[in-house]
């Protein structure tokens, strides 16, 4: 394998850098690494027209659950303007070394609704992450609403060992749609989108995340 054209870089979208290596996780059954996380909150951040809903980039949702020093951790949550949002979505991951890059092996998702003054978490692995995602809840919630409750939510179920990063990103898609549908504004919550999401629908999602970086990349 040429490592050097596998690290090649192929894509600047916004602030993230995407590499050849990239198209080669989305091509085949891979596990979704931060990049491509990243790049796609990134691009539905874009593609949405509010500003109340926040899609926490997967660097910064590690940082708030994993650093040691309060000082710091203030630094980082204070530019987000938590409190401004209706609902912020954080990516979890079961990797707690910060000085480990790309650690971890299962992703889940996160979701503080200001509505339902409620942390809301989806994993599509049996709770694997449930304690990780407490960690985060407790290191971000004095910050956002310090009466706001954790809830383990329905999240569709993978069946594979490799797409957990895939039903983070469905998730978070479905949550956005269902945001801009305005039904957010009718009160209640988005669980019952998530019914629509399963193993073929999510294949669908990692072939047009895929094609979506291909088209951009054609566009530069």
């Amino acid at each position: 394998m040429d490592y050097s054209k596998q690290d090649e870089k192929i894509l600047s979208y916004n602030d993230v850098v995407l590499r050849r290596s990239d198209l080669g996780i989305l091509k085949g059954p891979h596990f979704i690494n931060d990049r491509i996380i990243e790049f796609y909150f990134s691009f539905l951040s874009s593609s949405t027209v509010s500003e109340d809903i926040l899609l926490v980039p997967p660097s910064i949702s590690f940082w708030i659950a994993n650093c040691p020093d309060p000082e710091s951790l203030k630094d980082v949550i204070e530019p987000l303007k938590l409190q401004d949002k209706n609902l912020v979505l954080f990516t979890v991951n079961d990797n707690s070394d910060v000085n480990l890059a790309q650690g971890g092996t299962h992703w889940s998702l996160l979701v503080y609704s200001k509505n339902l003054n409620t942390f809301v978490h989806h994993d599509s692995c049996s709770g694997l992450n449930t304690e990780d995602a407490k960690k985060l809840y407790q290191a971000v919630r004095t910050s956002v609403a310090s009466t706001a409750r954790f809830e383990v939510a329905f999240t569709p179920q993978q069946k594979n060992s490799y797409d957990c990063g895939v039903y983070v990103m469905a998730i978070a898609r479905a949550i956005c749609a269902w945001h801009e549908s305005e039904m957010i504004d009718k009160g209640g919550d988005w669980f019952s989108t998530l019914t629509e999401i399963n193993a073929s629908t999510v294949s669908c999602v990692r072939k047009e995340i895929l094609e979506q970086i291909q088209m951009l990349m054609t566009q530069k």
